[in-house]
Parts: structure tokens; sequence; C-alpha cells
């Protein structure tokens, strides 16, 4: 299916949107709730990813298929390695069984765990026979995904003996690795992160008790771009906190540099962005080590003002659901951008013009539909495969259209 994006200019009004939990923080908390069945979660997160997660873990199957979910994918390595006498093969899509994962296998095998690939070796499928974990020290590279880090996290407490993680060299997404400690802690579940080690002890139990998820702050960059782009719309988001566990809380200060000011509103959990009156620079560079997902609407929104940027840290975005890099670039250039990328970096020459009735492809990929769609406030073109944004946001369509967005399907 595509969506037909027509041009539109929103009315001066402010709009209020409601976005579903935070996938970080719901994935992170679906593990733990299944070591320690007394939490009760609530405004979990409505997309894919975490619906694959929830029937990953309530299946009773010796094949476990979580498709396109990456996350589920690192979390569940990790779990079930973890999870004695049970035996499971865990495999996804076509491209997830493109995604490496040997980085996280050999962390576990260090500690003891029995895991086999069933057809290339670092890919998807994985073969993992459970066992009990005694050893409680590993070390795994500083600077490969922070999901991996958070599987060895999560499943930490569980271990009888606890678990040491020594990083290896230079540590990158720290934020992740953060909201991962602060949720366990949040939970009476003891740890510490010190220079390149995170220390956390055996947690028996857990007493019953509910946690809150915050709304997802990536998906609310998609509302930034929107503000950013328009002429003077401002949008309500509810259920966001300035003390948020999530690193693209930085959009709140990103953004001011492009035309959006977030006011907070911490006794009803809500911000409001509206425009500012700062001068926007003829190019913004930004090092985005902490907030990759991030990095597509920034591109995008940097280009439908006509401005330049320079996006650093970004060597994770290869290994994505596409490679994002070069996805960005392919479709950028469609839309009349000139854009040069390399394995860590995006710099976009600034351009006032932008082509119309464009097609722009989404590779499986749901931000690149989300990331593109605000452009919509300045041309008319296409979105195929629209549907992909149930990955993260499955109610993204019906909220641009509630923002005043013309938007047909076919």
């Amino acid at each position: 299916m595509k969506a037909i994006l027509h041009h539109t200019t929103l009315p001066k009004k402010t709009f209020e949107v409601q976005i579903t939990g935070s996938k970080s923080e719901s994935n992170r908390l679906l593990i733990l709730k299944a070591l320690y069945p007394h939490i009760t979660i609530e405004n979990l997160s409505e997309s894919d990813d975490t619906q694959y997660l929830q029937k990953a873990l309530s299946s009773k199957e010796k094949e476990v298929d979580i498709h396109h979910a990456g996350t589920a994918m690192r979390f569940l390595t990790a779990y079930y390695a973890c999870k004695e006498n049970s035996e499971v093969i865990l495999t996804g899509s076509e491209r997830m069984q493109e995604r490496p994962i040997g980085i996280l296998v050999e962390a576990l095998r260090q500690m003891g765990a029995d895991i086999e690939y069933e057809k290339r070796e670092g890919f998807p499928p994985l073969r993992i026979q459970g066992k009990k974990i005694i050893k409680n020290r590993v070390s795994i590279a500083a600077n490969t995904s922070s999901q991996y880090i958070s599987a060895l996290m999560l499943v930490a407490p569980s271990l009888p003996n606890g678990l040491t993680i020594q990083l290896e060299g230079k540590i990158t997404s720290v934020p992740y690795i953060n909201m991962t400690l602060a949720l366990m802690q949040q939970l009476g579940i003891k740890g510490n992160f010190s220079e390149n080690n995170i220390n956390i002890p055996n947690k028996k139990s857990i007493e019953n008790q509910t946690v809150v998820v915050e709304s997802d702050w990536s998906s609310a960059s998609y509302f930034y771009s929107i503000v950013a782009l328009s002429e003077g719309t401002e949008i309500i988001l509810k259920s966001y906190r300035k003390q948020s566990l999530q690193g693209d809380v930085a959009l709140s200060i990103i953004y001011t540099s492009l035309g959006v000011e977030t006011e907070f509103f911490p006794k009803e959990n809500t911000i409001k962005l509206s425009k500012n009156n700062i001068e926007i620079p003829q190019e913004l560079k930004l090092n985005l080590v902490n907030t990759p997902d991030i990095a597509q609407t920034i591109a995008v929104t940097c280009f439908g003002l006509g401005i330049g940027c320079e996006l650093n840290g970004l060597h994770t975005l290869k290994i994505k659901e596409t490679d994002r890099l070069l996805a960005l670039k392919r479709e950028l250039e469609k839309l009349g951008a000139t854009v040069e990328i390399n394995d860590n970096s995006l710099k976009l020459k600034p351009n006032k013009e932008i082509l119309r009735e464009v097609a722009i492809d989404t590779y499986n990929d749901h931000r690149m539909a989300m990331a593109f769609a605000p452009l919509a406030l300045k041309a008319s073109f296409q979105i195929h495969d629209c549907e992909v944004v149930s990955k993260s946001f499955p109610t993204f369509w019906e909220d641009l259209k509630t923002v005043g967005f013309s938007i047909d399907f076919q």
C-alpha cells in the first residue's frame, strides 16, 4: 500500500496528540516482567516490535519467529540462553537474518551459554539451549549496539551470581544503557555503571508494583519536524516528562535551532511544541552518537527548511532495518538534495528547491516513512509500503490526519 500525501498548509492552531508508549522502555520491561512476574506495566507500546516480543515470551512453540523486531531478537537471545531447560530456535524475517548478532552470542558463550547458528555464522536464526549461568563476568565491545549490552543487563539480576559487564573501548549509546539501568533501579534492582563496568547483583524476587511507560520520544520527532516546517502550528503531546529516561529527549534542545520551542507541563505530563523566533542557521552540525534514531528526521527537516546539515556518530545506522545512511541518501536525492555519506556520517548541502510528485521507498523501515511524511508541508509526493509504520507507531497516519494532513491510500 502507498500513501499519497498532498501538499498541505496547516492552520495556525493547537492540536493534541497521544503517542503510544516508548518501545524501548516497553521491551525492556517485558523481559523484566518475564523474569519477575509481579510487575504490572501500563501505557505499553502498541508497536509491532512490542507485540512480537509479547507473543514470543508467551509462546510454547519450539521455533519463535520475531519477524523484523530487532530489539526482540537481541533481548530474547539473552533471555532464552539463561532460561534453564528450555530449547528454542529463534528466527526472524529475511532482513533480520542479515543483521549481525555474533558479538552478543560470543559474550553469552563466554558466560557458558549454549547457542548455535542454524545457517550463517554470526547471524540468526539461532538454536538456543537454556542453561543455568553461574559465571558472573563478561566482556563485550563498548562501541557495539547498546541493545547487546542491555540484553546482558536485563538477564543479569536473575543469574545466581549476578553479572559484571566489562565494556571494551569507547562507549556509544550511553543513554540506552542508562535507561536500562534506571528502569531496573526503579523496580528495586540494584546496579551501577562506573567507567567501563556495569555491575548488577542477583535479585531473587520483586514485590508487586506498577510501572507506567512514558510515551515514545523517537516518535515525537516527527511532530517536531511538522512544527519546524509549518507556518505556526502548535502541537501538544501527552505523557511526556522532562526528566526522561529516553535519550531522544535531546529533541527538545536540538530542535530549538530549527525553530521549535518545547514547553514542559509537569503536572499534566505534557509538552507543547511551538515556533520560536530564533534565526535558523544555514548549516546544522550535530554528533548523534547517543541519539541515532532521530537522524533521519533531522536530515529531512533540514532539507525541508532549505538548510544544510552535517550529522556524525551514525555508525550503527548501517545495521538497522536497512542501511539507513544509504537509504536516506537515495531518497533525499530523488527530491533534489545533494548528500554525501560515509560509514559514520551524512552531509546534506543547502537546497531551496524540492522536486514534486516523487515516490519515496521505505526499505521496510518505519523511520523512513515517518521521517519523510512532514515534507508534505512543502510538496506533494508518495510513500511506498506506508503500512511499515506499524513497527513502532501504528496510529501515525491517523494522527497526521488529525493534525490536518491530506492523505489518500492506494
